[in-house]
């Protein structure tokens, strides 16, 4: 959803997403309507004399909640500054740290493939949220000291409820994110422990692997335990979160080394349209090739795309007097023929589009579709290496098998 800037730290962009908006107000009327169950359990273990009766009413206990729920948040937004520091201490640019439903999501630019900088990125935030909970501990121990007897006061009942509330929470809040629920901290730390001995590749599937099987257990808990929506929507979270992270890894590893013109088809086994030819002779072609986008030429230059939705914006009795240069798209999407073909796939994804114009200096060099990048993968995962087997009939600049387009 929407997201906006509220402020910044530590040259850090502070986001809150609209989720935060609609789950605050809940938040705060859950720990209000429990304002006298976390009374009675403060008091009881911690030998703190907090007055309910003083935080009774129809309104003090939602307020009381909407403080604890915003310092809740503030816990979670000093828990993702504690990644972020760790990972920009370690050159890993940090874009956002934005407030969702879920807690928080510190936004880097990269994934930390050596396994001392994911381990040590990954358990700051959890080490931050127990510093805090331990130190609000501790205020919370000394204050009634130098509060009135009895804490009778709404102002004093509030700060001892808030302070007690918060520390243990802190506390939970570390010791839920230190749980193996893969891409959670715990899930991380997971997998920067077994990356120690295993390709980094392999440990993110063994650690997905256990962050799904631990979703699907905290899916079952929320569902037949008390029926905890929330417990559900977090479940949901980490089993896609495992499962987008694994894949990402997996193509990451299997495209190490790979560019573009190793999988792009090339220029000379492209179909392409001239920029004169009428729109009746387009649809005639593509009824021939069955494609449904051209790049089009012009004297052998690249200077457009067409496709299908282009020339049925033209009305039938026109399209012999209709250039395809007349209804070409001009804004076009291209990569150079050295990219990186991982980021080829994302520029894909980023632009929403199925298919990348190939360039090489300014000549038009061959055309990459995400067709060409799942081919590859399949040939990589299968043989290893996009090389040629001995005996097979392959292009020889990729080592599969090419049809034109």
């Amino acid at each position: 959803m929407r997201s906006f800037r509220i402020g910044s730290a530590f040259g850090i962009p502070i986001k809150l997403d609209l989720t935060f908006l609609l789950v605050l107000p809940l938040f705060a009327y859950l720990i209000g309507s429990e304002v006298n169950i976390w009374v009675g359990i403060l008091n009881q273990y911690f030998a703190v004399d907090i007055v309910s009766s003083a935080l009774s009413g129809d309104v003090v206990p939602f307020v009381v909640g909407l403080v604890a729920a915003i310092g809740l948040f503030a816990s979670v937004l000093l828990h993702e500054l504690g990644h972020s520091l760790v990972a920009r201490r370690y050159g890993y640019p940090i874009s956002s740290i934005t407030l969702w439903l879920f807690g928080g999501i510190a936004q880097l630019s990269e994934m930390p493939e050596e396994w001392e900088q994911e381990l040590y990125i990954a358990i700051a935030g959890p080490l931050v949220s127990i510093g805090l909970g331990i130190g609000l501990f501790g205020v919370f121990l000394t204050a009634p000291s130098i509060l009135p007897a009895g804490a009778v006061g709404v102002g004093s009942a509030a700060l001892l409820f808030v302070l007690g509330y918060l520390a243990i929470t802190n506390l939970a809040l570390a010791a839920f994110n230190l749980l193996p629920g893969f891409p959670m901290d715990g899930g991380r730390i997971l997998r920067a422990l077994l990356a120690i001995n295993r390709p980094y590749a392999r440990a993110t599937e063994i650690a997905a692997e256990v962050g799904k099987f631990f979703a699907i257990l905290l899916g079952l808990v929320g569902l037949f335990v008390g029926f905890n929506i929330f417990l559900v929507g977090i479940a949901f979270f980490i089993y896609l979160g495992a499962t987008s992270e694994a894949q990402q890894t997996m193509m990451s590893a299997a495209f190490e080394g790979v560019s573009v013109r190793d999988v792009m088809t090339p220029a000379e086994n492209v179909n392409t349209v001239d920029a004169k030819s009428s729109v009746s002779e387009l649809l005639e072609y593509m009824f021939q090739k069955r494609h449904t986008g051209y790049p089009v030429l012009r004297d052998g230059h690249l200077v457009g795309l067409v496709t299908l939705e282009d020339a049925k914006s033209v009305n039938e009795v026109e399209q012999d007097a209709y250039r395809v240069e007349e209804i070409m798209s001009t804004d076009l999407v291209t990569v150079d023929v050295n990219e990186d073909a991982l980021e080829a796939l994302t520029m894909m994804q980023e632009e929403n589009i199925g298919r990348l114009l190939v360039m090489d200096d300014e000549e038009f060099a061959g055309l990459l579709t995400r067709s060409d990048l799942m081919t590859a993968l399949a040939v990589i995962r299968s043989s290893g290496s996009l090389e040629p087997r001995t005996g097979s009939q392959s292009d020889h600049s990729t080592g599969y098998p090419r049809e034109a387009r």
